[in-house]
């Protein structure tokens, strides 16, 4: 154990933290204070990384008079060494006396990497324990393990609060986190959570579980740290200051599921009903890792996408007969026994679009494809009295399905005798990545309508095509919205807000197709220069 108790107390800190500490990074001073002006607007808990810069020392008198102009701000003063996962080249005597300072100047938190502690001599660990409340800190960057032995070590040291942060390499990994945070919550104040795309459940439920605060971004773009979340998204998408031990919690499961946009768009439907619920993105790159979670945490409900649409059904208790004939699940509810109950809503998210424009009963429809996704489609379309036709690339599949629906399989030849009242897309082709070459030609595109099933990018080939000629084209993005508002639905017993999902859908969408045009555009810039330089 490292020296006595304080005899001067450090500067006063509220009785309830705000729940998001935004971390502040910077190359130099100017842009480090700049940025924090702008989030003390939105967040006045907030944390300088001092470490970012390339001579903290010289950042000080910033700090100071941004301390000076802003009395309403709670400030957490950082200088991690490189040792420790930060960018402080410096000794541990140089990181203490930068701390020291940044707390004269009015930082009320200095945080410090329990390796660095653990090489201080008693008076410096005290000079610093004096200064400002002190977080004792420890970042595992490879994983969660020996979250006890860790505590007991930073035990032997004075501390206002303790923080431990580890890497999640599994779901698991965040039900351990929360584990022990529930645990010792109640006897030490601490900070913990789990880094790492896998990790950000427990950055949103820490909170629930215990922790004191949590960490966000000032931006995206600006992490400091593996899989962190910006401090807007917890505030507004996830309403973490909202979270409570009653809050009920869904997501999306799948590998992967960084892009899904449905944490946005349930989370606002959520916010809009006044239903207290949190959804988020589940990152399982395991089946048993999906269930050992779901059991542990527990979650109330889940949205299933790829690879696990067809395996999680030999895990569920019951589903209903539609799901079973079609032979995939993309929605899961938890049962108040904790039974697991599945459904189907990709086939309200092909039903519902068509019903709003056409009567269903005898219109000719041809699916493209034979995977998951024309399964849902084929068995709604066919349950509403549509005649279905399916062409897939491999006639196996298509005649498979085609028998099960009591359906028609059709080859590319048989396509010019036939017209139809609607084409829907449900294979991959144009989806970003993909490469396969079109189901069907531009001249055997033809019906009144066309449906494209893919929503990422929101403008195919095929949609293009399609709309070259005149036909009405009704894009993923409201398929997407229909299955997710029926999910919903299902979730929460009240009516879906599918204007409301829809606009946060389309903006951001939007947003992602901005963002790559600039990629792109960036990118075509640096090439063009770098073929000058070559040719000079």
């Amino acid at each position: 154990m490292i020296g006595p108790t304080t005899t001067s107390a450090p500067r006063f800190l509220p009785a309830r933290l705000p729940r998001v500490c935004v971390a502040i990074a910077a190359t130099n001073p100017v842009e480090m204070v700049q940025k924090a002006d702008v989030i003390i607007r939105e967040n006045p808990f907030i944390e300088f990384r001092l470490d970012y810069l390339a001579k903290p020392a010289l950042g000080l008198g910033k700090l100071k008079t941004f301390v000076e102009y802003h009395p309403e701000a709670l400030i957490v003063a950082t200088c991690r060494r490189v040792a420790n996962g930060g960018k402080f080249r410096g000794s541990i005597a140089a990181e203490v006396d930068i701390l020291v300072k940044a707390a004269t100047l009015g930082c009320h938190l200095v945080d410090i990497e329990l390796e660095s502690a653990s090489h201080l001599k008693q008076a410096d660990f005290v000079k610093l324990r004096r200064s400002a409340n002190l977080i004792l800190s420890f970042h595992d960057f490879r994983g969660t393990k020996k979250l006890e032995e860790t505590f007991s070590k930073m035990r032997q040291y004075p501390a206002d609060f303790f923080k431990i942060v580890s890497t999640a390499n599994s779901l698991h990994d965040n039900v351990v986190m929360m584990k022990f945070l529930e645990k010792h919550s109640h006897e030490h104040s601490l900070v913990g959570l789990c880094m790492g795309e896998q990790g950000i459940i427990s950055r949103l439920l820490c909170v629930r579980a215990g922790s004191q605060f949590t960490f966000g971004s000032a931006s995206a773009g600006e992490e400091t740290a593996p899989g962190q979340v910006t401090a807007r998204a917890l505030r507004e998408t996830y309403r973490i200051d909202q979270v409570d031990a009653a809050t009920r919690v869904y997501g999306v499961a799948g590998d992967p599921v960084t892009q899904s946009l449905s944490p946005v768009m349930l989370n606002t439907a959520f916010r809009r009903e006044n239903v207290n619920g949190v959804y988020l993105a589940l990152h399982a790159k395991s089946m048993d890792d999906l269930m050992s979670c779901v059991k542990e945490i527990p979650i109330a409900g889940m949205s299933i996408t790829m690879p696990y649409k067809e395996e999680i059904l030999k895990h569920l208790d019951k589903t209903d007969p539609f799901t079973t004939k079609i032979g995939a699940c993309n929605t899961v509810v938890r049962a108040q026994d904790g039974n697991l109950y599945g459904f189907n809503t990709d086939v309200t998210g092909v039903v519902r679009p068509l019903e709003s424009r056409i009567r269903l009963q005898g219109a000719r429809i041809l699916v493209l494809g034979a995977g998951g996704a024309a399964r849902a489609a084929v068995f709604g379309l066919k349950e509403r009295g549509a005649e279905v036709y399916i062409l897939n690339r491999t006639p196996g599949p298509a005649q498979n399905l085609a028998k099960q629906a009591r359906a028609k399989a059709i080859n590319r030849t048989m396509l010019k005798k036939l017209e139809f009242d609607v084409i829907i897309n449900a294979t991959p082709v144009g989806m970003e990545g993909n490469r396969d070459p079109l189901p069907i030609t531009e001249a055997e595109l033809k019906a009144k309508y066309f449906f494209e099933m893919v929503y990422t990018p929101v403008e195919t080939k095929m949609v293009k095509i399609a709309r070259a000629k005149g036909m009405h084209v009704i894009l993923g993005s409201e398929m997407f919205v229909h299955q997710g508002a029926r999910q919903f639905e299902t979730w929460s017993g009240k009516p879906a807000p599918v204007v409301e999902m829809q606009r946060v859908v389309d903006y951001a969408l939007a947003q992602r197709a901005t963002a790559k045009a600039e990629e792109s555009k960036s990118a075509a810039k640096a090439g063009a220069k770098a073929k000058k330089k070559t040719k000079k």
